[in-house]
């Protein structure tokens, strides 16, 4: 990374630091979505960008994560900053599990992507049919607006968590970026067969890649249930909310470092706008369908995603002034 860029991401970061100052509070809930949304596609962009194994399950691991947090603060009055530590080993745990089974067997592609959904299912079904987990009515959370229950008055401290989740997510990517495993990773998503013919040992690195992708989903799925302060089951482990969460690295870029933050930038006002408008009768789920049109175009247009295309009109934008 070079200098200039370094300091037009702390020039960003300081901004989006004092923004709260200038924004009313329905503005501050909407870059709240953002930083959300932009987390769970970096934590997302681990697994599917870097390493090229396609989740569709991930609903699973901020599932995992929210009831994990929200059951061991009702029940053992554990606060939830603590909680959230213990969902995302749980959630870390799921992945493990997950990834065991699919690459000790060689699933890839479309078979991985289903056994992700599947896993994803029974945890929806289980908690839905598990009286202790609130069953189909879900948990709601009592607000105390006590912080060490990680509940506050005031809104805008939502907006740093959610900023601050943001920035951990992408700083475990940049890391990643310039470490073994990302090179590793990136071998097994370009030519899985060829890096194991090179000696890589891919089981490993891709169980590595999943665990670390399930461990920062559970962290945000704590967040989730303690700012929403609701859960139900077909919410938070159904597939629309996986498709929340693919679609922002898919949209930005995948594979790249500021891909899933751009995407969340475009799409969660865009999913807001939707909420707001497309909440009528009968118009169920049409945000999902606005969803599929913009995935068709990028596929189409920009299947690289809007990073890399942004990234590649500002390289040639220099070259042709120097």
């Amino acid at each position: 990374m070079t200098r200039g860029a370094l300091w037009l991401g702390a020039v960003a970061v300081a901004a989006l630091l004092a923004l709260p100052a200038v924004l009313n509070s329905y503005g501050v809930t909407v870059f709240i979505f953002i930083f959300f949304y932009g987390y769970l596609g970096q934590a997302w962009n681990i697994l599917g960008g870097y390493g090229g194994q396609l989740s569709a399950g991930h609903a699973a691991f901020v599932g995992v994560g929210a009831y994990t947090t929200t059951l061991l603060s009702m029940h053992w009055g554990l606060s939830p900053w603590i909680g959230m530590l213990v969902a995302g080993v749980l959630a870390a745990g799921l992945g493990a599990i997950i990834g065991s089974l699919g690459f000790r067997f060689g699933l890839r592609g479309f078979y991985f992507v289903l056994l992700t959904v599947a896993f994803a299912e029974v945890c929806r079904i289980v908690t839905l049919n598990t009286d202790a987990m609130g069953g189909a009515l879900g948990l709601y959370i009592t607000f105390t607006g006590n912080p060490w229950h990680l509940q506050f008055q005031d809104s805008r401290a939502y907006y740093y968590l959610a900023l601050a989740l943001m920035l951990l997510a992408t700083g475990v990517v940049a890391v990643l970026e310039r470490s073994r495993l990302g090179a590793y990773l990136l071998a097994i998503r370009e030519d899985e067969d060829a890096a194991e013919a090179l000696g890589v040992d891919t089981f490993r690195y891709k169980l590595c890649a999943i665990v670390l992708s399930a461990f920062l989903t559970g962290l945000g799925g704590a967040f989730y249930a303690n700012y929403l302060f609701s859960l139900q089951p077909n919410a938070v482990f159904g597939i629309p909310l996986s498709v929340d969460i693919i679609i922002r690295p898919v949209v930005g870029g995948a594979g790249t470092l500021l891909g899933p933050l751009l995407g969340s930038l475009i799409l969660s006002p865009l999913a807001e706008v939707a909420r707001i408008y497309f909440t009528r009768p009968g118009w169920t789920g049409l945000h999902l369908v606005v969803y599929g049109l913009l995935l068709i175009s990028v596929v189409l247009f920009l299947p690289q995603g809007a990073y890399p295309h942004l990234r590649s009109a500002w390289t040639r934008r220099h070259a042709n002034d120097a």
